[in-house]
């Protein structure tokens, strides 16, 4: 039941986004609306699945202590998260906005690591098809100009925005999730071993990036591509073997790909993207006009966090609008400069213990959310992109399990002499 409980979660967290639930007419960012609808539901089902976990044989209080025996590091997170919470009452402001964004990612790990490897696999095939599911509609909008999903931040209607959303609700959102779903593919061969369907669909999502038109997450997808593939050639040239079958297919693949791309340029099909280099529309001056609201402030209202109305009102006049553009300032106007200092050590130590139950691949994801965190909104504002970075990590680059030799039995190397009767 919990296996099954989170395979609805996984299937509405990359599906149910809040433009999704907005266009529904749920109050999950906009005002108004009862108390449950500002809970996403994916952290219902989580929640039923871990409380599915706790009555099994040993009882609520010897799961959790199981639980966090294994995991000492994530006793430090859930301490931050309260802390933060405490705030959040104190203030009077509305406290679901870190319940989804930094409470349902450690329920989701939580409940990831307690499920063995055969209940995870409808899980993982649940993470293909729903990304898949994003890219084609993505392609869809992007050629035919038509969007599925109304593109809304809160209140506000966004038009003339020609990059696709798809079901993630958010272009940057969907270029973060198709970007670490790539480098799953590029750096774990085994989630998609046959050789002649990882490449091509490696290249399907690669090229989605240009229609979600997230520049931070293609630039960096490519520059951690490009590092894999120089560190390979070095290893070549140092004296690697590779199959000739392997090597043929690679240098077919180069050239189709080049082919592919030189013709998708001369066709103009990424000449949207490639204006966004040129000309971002204001989006540096926006990254600019961020690092200098905090000037704005005295220390008395940073140690703390300013007053909400006044932080809406300089967002107002620096053009910062559409939000703040930096997880960490975002936190230090909301939250104040002492708890976003604990909070980023609570996520250090979240993130420690990610890495410790996952597959070496995982550092260039957590490099990537890194970059998504410092060059736009993403974590500072009420979402569900770090679950989706954390059911990417746990389900599909596990630490694989060491096989350990049975012990072979040892023959006594004693000879016994035949005594005569």
């Amino acid at each position: 039941m919990a296996a099954g409980l989170m395979l609805l979660a996984v299937m509405a967290t990359f599906t149910i986004s809040s433009s999704v639930l907005t266009n529904f007419k749920i109050h999950y960012l906009t005002a108004g609306g009862n108390f449950y609808e500002k809970l996403h539901p994916a952290t219902y089902f989580t929640l039923l699945a871990f409380a599915l976990l706790l009555i099994r044989s040993r009882g609520p209080i010897g799961e959790i202590n199981r639980m966090f025996s294994e995991s000492k590091l994530l006793l430090a997170y859930l301490l931050c998260w309260l802390f933060l919470l405490i705030q959040v009452f104190v203030l009077e402001r509305p406290f679901t906005v870190i319940i989804d964004t930094f409470l349902l990612p450690i329920l989701i790990a939580m409940v990831m690591w307690q499920l063995p490897g055969a209940q995870k696999r409808p899980l993982a095939w649940a993470i293909h098809l729903t990304i898949l599911l994003n890219v084609l509609l993505g392609y869809y909008e992007f050629f035919s100009g038509h969007r599925l999903i109304p593109l809304t931040l809160g209140d506000v209607l966004v038009a003339g925005e020609w990059r696709s959303a798809a079901l993630l609700g958010h272009p940057l959102t969907a270029s973060g999730i198709v970007g670490a779903y790539v480098l799953a593919l590029v750096l774990r061969p085994a989630i998609c071993p046959p050789l002649l369907v990882r490449l091509p669909l490696i290249a399907f999502c690669l090229g989605s990036l240009m229609a979600f038109g997230g520049r931070t997450s293609l630039v960096t997808v490519l520059a951690m591509i490009g590092l894999v593939g120089g560190f390979e050639a070095f290893r070549l040239m140092r004296g690697r073997r590779m199959p000739l079958p392997a090597a043929i297919l690679a240098i077919c693949v180069l050239f189709a790909a080049g082919a592919i791309i030189f013709a998708a340029l001369d066709l103009g099909i990424f000449d949207k993207m490639l204006l966004r280099f040129s000309s971002d529309k204001g989006s540096a001056l926006a990254r600019f006009a961020t690092f200098n609201l905090l000037s704005h402030f005295d220390w008395h209202e940073l140690i703390l966090g300013p007053n909400p109305v006044r932080v809406n009102a300089l967002q107002a006049q620096l053009g910062l609008n559409y939000g703040i553009e930096n997880f960490w300032i975002s936190s230090i106007v909301q939250f104040g400069l002492v708890h976003t200092i604990v909070l980023t050590i609570g996520l250090v130590c979240f993130f420690v213990e990610l890495l410790r139950r996952s597959s070496g691949a995982v550092w260039a994801i957590v490099l990537l959310i890194v970059v998504i965190a410092a060059s736009s909104v993403s974590f500072s504002s009420k979402n569900i992109q770090l679950a989706q970075f954390v059911i990417l990590i746990s389900v599909l680059l596990p630490r694989e399990q060491r096989r350990v030799a049975a012990p072979q039995q040892v023959r006594n190397p004693v000879s016994y002499r035949s005594v005569p009767a």
